[in-house]
């Protein structure tokens, strides 16, 4: 397989005029890396590989025990007990040990294009491109420590494509008034350098894991002040190395932000809320981001709570991917008495997905494999 990559990455037209059908047979059969470095070989070879269904298939990411895993998800086979294959363990070394190399107990994991922001459960610091390997382990911020109240993102300036690492610390838990401050990590000096503060919003624990998408970073945050909308959708722009707010769905009836998310295809935002009283679940999906920040919204999924209520507990900040193309939810995580690890949820469709090695929960991060390279230090 190896050979055949080499081939389309030196002398693409003969391989390219194979029948498509068989071009992705053979390309079903590589592993992510290859396909990522067929995706930078050519446009041709790009379009290919993002617009077939098969292919799209396995960039899926599931932390599961402190170990990041590839996953296959096919939707299309709900009632197949095999929907779910977690085909291979992503191998980061730690290089701290001392004699043979052991695996990173990852605590958390941020995405952004391919690369992969991790917090470890000894309270390290690493982005890592899955891809080809290679790591970029950061320094500590100075300071207390504060873990349950530093949350970290991963984002990139829309100008020269430069990845920034943004650590927020705020001195609270949200919902009350605190002091947030945030500082940008340079990839150059090794350091970080503080962007400033403020006591005008904060962020929930629950809702710590911001969303990335276009190189921008999202989070539902809350105001401290009474005569404020209390949630409302924060964005921090990597270019300017600001905040802003920006605009939430206005629907009919009043509603309840609870998670951010990403939809499987586009990579586009979304947004999960609960309606009062009624306690059904409404997703939207941001069709257009203005470059004012304005957002304009379209729902597509509406699940009742005498359907979901059986299965399914809402929370802030929950973990779930949006799979548009099914009109699907995947929603990880074991839920009162069910054994299942994950859950697949459409408007009157529902699949609890075991997998007994699992342990009691999982983290599902929508994953695009990619060659891009990590910034080194002087």
């Amino acid at each position: 397989m190896r050979n055949i990559v080499d081939a389309a990455a030196h002398n693409a037209s003969s391989i390219v005029d194979l029948p498509e059908d068989l071009l992705v047979e053979i390309l079903y059969r590589l592993s992510e890396a290859c396909l990522a470095r067929l995706r930078c070989t050519s446009k041709g070879w790009n379009t290919l590989i993002k617009k077939d269904k098969r292919l799209a298939k396995s960039q899926i990411i599931m932390l599961i025990g402190f170990r990041v895993y590839l996953a296959s998800i096919d939707l299309n086979g709900i009632h197949d007990k095999n929907v779910v294959k977690v085909t291979s363990q992503l191998s980061l070394k730690d290089p701290l040990s001392t004699t043979s190399p052991k695996e990173v107990d990852i605590r958390e994991v941020f995405h952004c294009d391919g690369l992969l922001l991790c917090t470890t459960k000894d309270d390290r610091l690493v982005l890592w491109n899955p891809c080809s390997g290679e790591t970029r382990w950061m320094i500590k911020p100075v300071g207390p420590s504060f873990k349950k109240f530093n949350y970290y993102a991963l984002g990139k300036t829309s100008s020269s494509n430069k990845y920034k690492i943004l650590r927020i610390r705020q001195h609270g838990i949200g919902y009350y008034k605190c002091l947030v401050e945030y500082e940008i990590y340079d990839f150059t000096s090794d350091s970080w350098r503080v962007v400033g503060e403020t006591s005008d919003w904060s962020i929930h624990g629950l809702r710590r894991r911001g969303m990335s998408v276009n190189g921008n970073t999202y989070w539902l945050a809350s105001s401290p002040f009474p005569d404020s909308q209390n949630d409302f959708l924060l964005s921090f722009d990597f270019s300017t190395e600001r905040f802003e707010s920006v605009s939430l769905p206005v629907d009919d009836f009043s509603y309840v932000p609870m998670a951010l998310s990403v939809t499987r295809e586009e990579q586009k935002l979304c947004l999960l809320g609960m309606r009062d009283h009624y306690y059904d679940i409404h997703v939207w999906i941001a069709t257009k981001i203005e470059s004012t920040g304005a957002m304009l919204w379209s729902k597509f999924l509406t699940v009742k709570e005498s359907f979901y209520r059986q299965f399914l507990i809402l929370c802030s900040g929950m973990n779930f991917l949006a799979d548009r193309e099914n009109n699907m939810l995947l929603c990880p995580g074991r839920q009162q008495n069910s054994n299942s690890f994950l859950h697949i949820v459409g408007k009157d469709k529902y699949m609890g997905v075991d997998h007994h090695d699992a342990g009691s929960k999982c983290l599902v991060v929508c994953y695009v494999p990619t060659l891009a390279q990590i910034q080194q230090g002087s």
